[in-house]
């Protein structure tokens, strides 16, 4: 089975979840940030200055400039303006273009672009399908992108590549397990909230929370 038969059949389960939506829920934008202006930058000769404002974009998530963004992508013939795109197009709710970028992570020209962008998720879910279903280069990669991203779940999904026989990947699990347990080993844990419960005296009483 090819990487690409691979990567569409996780894209397949990918789209099947219910979670995903066309829309990100509540896009933030910097305050007075004139995403129009970087929009008209999609048309500039300079690819350097198409892919910058693809990514300010992406950071934006400017949802309102979406169909302008499907237009530029289908015309683009700069592969690495493309990424960026689809980038854009993700963090603006196009949740299939995680396809292209997750694919990206096998070009040589293109990895650490796609690599850098995937870093900025917000959570690990979106990679976990993608996770036993493509090659080891691909794989190592995206352990890579998980030693940044990932959380204390994360930590089951990526166990069974620390012995994994194939050294690169073993090490990029094992690196990213030490990552992830150092991070969520500083995260100060969150105490569960009492109910409090009013008493036959009229004095407020906490209640535990089970």
């Amino acid at each position: 089975m090819t990487s690409k038969t691979i990567l569409t059949l996780a894209l397949l389960s990918l789209l099947a979840a219910p979670a995903l939506v066309r829309a990100q829920d509540e896009p933030s934008k910097a305050p007075g940030a004139d995403s129009s202006a970087v929009a008209r930058k999609l048309s500039s000769r300079s690819p350097f200055e198409r892919r910058q404002a693809a990514e300010e974009l992406a950071r934006l998530a400017a949802v309102e400039h979406l169909r302008l963004a499907e237009g530029y992508r289908a015309q683009e013939k700069d592969s690495r303006v493309k990424l960026a795109l689809d980038w854009a197009l993700y963090r603006m709710g196009v949740r299939e273009t995680l396809f292209d970028l997750v694919g990206a992570l096998d070009e040589k020209g293109r990895a650490e672009q796609s690599v850098a962008y995937l870093k900025q998720l917000e959570g690990p879910e979106p990679l976990y399908v993608f996770l036993g279903r493509v090659n080891g280069l691909t794989r190592i990669r995206l352990l890579e992108v998980l030693a940044a991203v990932g959380d204390r779940g994360t930590l089951e999904k990526i166990q069974p590549y620390t012995q994994s026989t194939d050294p690169l990947i073993a090490d990029a699990a094992k690196f990213a397990e030490r990552e992830i347990t150092i991070r969520v080993e500083e995260t100060p844990a969150v105490e569960p909230k009492r109910e409090r419960k009013v008493g036959k005296d009229g004095q407020s009483e906490e209640q535990p929370p089970f």
